[in-house]
């Protein structure tokens, strides 16, 4: 498991809409065991393990993170912002930010980060629930033309905070939803490749989950895919106010988190549980009573339909800069999808009933 691309993929901000420099960083560790790559219209980096395979596997991991864009700028230099994504503004008060500002240069993209902070005001302190449009961004700029030579309207917004290792094997950042998930789809990818897996394996640092799916829709109907492993991130039941009964008993340290739900492939579910008791990989369990709100949905309505399975990662604090997971549940997904990727091929039977 290499730690050090999941610190690359954390240390360079993609809220979603800008995903490129990561995508960047994405096609350049993978080249070493793909024997194709292809990118696309919305921006999705697609690594190929035996492109030439009649069966092929779709590996969806999102790369792109929640946050802001820049809609305006007062006249005393404030910078105004909306939301990209399920950001909760309230915990952007009173904190370090920064912004992305990107600009053309010589025909190449120069991406340059401006330091800000979040506004703090008695009234937005004594706010009950604060949006989007109530965020104020100090970038230390006395007026508008200051803060329009190095921020334009459309720039991208988020916490500025480090990744940090905790204790037992955790780690905490911004963002862990979901490069986490697109960490594990390359590391799972390339571990299979080594062991010499026969079916083709697409990974896709797929784009725009947290906004709009559009990644997950390209990549399903390019791909046209046998089946699909999404790999995202899901609550933590450990932590204060969460619950075993809001969706399922799920700890850090757990394991990977397969998924009960009406969107999932039973079948898929019964070969990954195989591959864990044959690896001695500690499994958990979460219900979708419907949808499960990953890329799953999407890939799942491209082309004629694609069977699918959800490999989750537990989370505690969710959408927030201090995002908390444990590199074993990590280590645990990879090896998991790519025992899964060992035995798959063109012969599996899908199908939860056989005439």
């Amino acid at each position: 498991m290499n730690k050090k691309l999941l610190y690359d993929f954390l240390d360079t901000v993609s809220v979603s809409g800008c995903e490129e420099a990561n995508q960047r960083i994405a096609l350049d560790y993978a080249k070493d065991f793909a024997e194709k790559q292809l990118t696309d219209a919305v921006g999705n980096a697609v690594s190929i393990v035996n492109p030439d395979a009649p069966c092929r596997v779709l590996l969806c991991g999102h790369i792109d993170e929640i946050g802001f864009r820049v809609t305006h700028i007062t006249g005393d230099g404030l910078i105004r912002v909306q939301r990209a994504g399920g950001v909760k503004a309230g915990l952007y008060v009173g904190s370090p930010m920064q912004i992305i500002h990107e600009r053309k240069e010589n025909g190449k993209t120069i991406r340059e980060k401006v330091a800000g902070v979040g506004v703090i005001t008695e009234s937005l302190l004594k706010k009950d629930k604060v949006d989007a449009s109530d965020l104020m961004i100090d970038i230390g700029a006395n007026t508008r033309e200051e803060a329009e030579a190095v921020v334009s309207v459309g720039d991208t917004v988020c916490a500025d905070c480090g990744r940090r290792e905790l204790l037992n094997g955790r780690i905490s950042s911004r963002a862990l939803d979901d490069k986490t998930g697109a960490f594990v789809i390359l590391e799972a990818a390339r571990r299979a490749a080594e062991n010499g897996a026969k079916c083709g394996i697409y990974a896709n640092t797929s784009v725009g989950e947290e906004t709009s799916g559009r990644g997950a829709y390209f990549a399903g109907s390019n791909i046209e895919p046998t089946c699909a492993i999404i790999v995202d991130v899901t609550w933590a039941s450990d932590s204060p106010e969460r619950g075993a009964e809001d969706s399922g008993d799920i700890k850090l340290g757990g394991g990977p988190v397969l998924c009960h739900s009406g969107m999932v492939n039973k079948n898929m579910n019964v070969l990954l549980e195989q591959v864990a008791k044959e690896k001695g990989i500690e499994l958990q369990y979460e219900i979708a009573g419907g949808r499960t709100y990953t890329d799953g949905d999407t890939v799942l309505e491209t082309g004629r339909g694609v069977p699918l399975a959800l490999v989750s990662i537990p989370l505690r604090y969710m959408h927030s800069s201090v995002e908390v997971a444990d590199w074993k549940d990590l280590e645990g997904c990879i090896e998991l999808i790519a025992g899964f990727l060992m035995k798959m091929d063109a012969e599996f039977d899908f199908r939860p009933i056989v005439p």
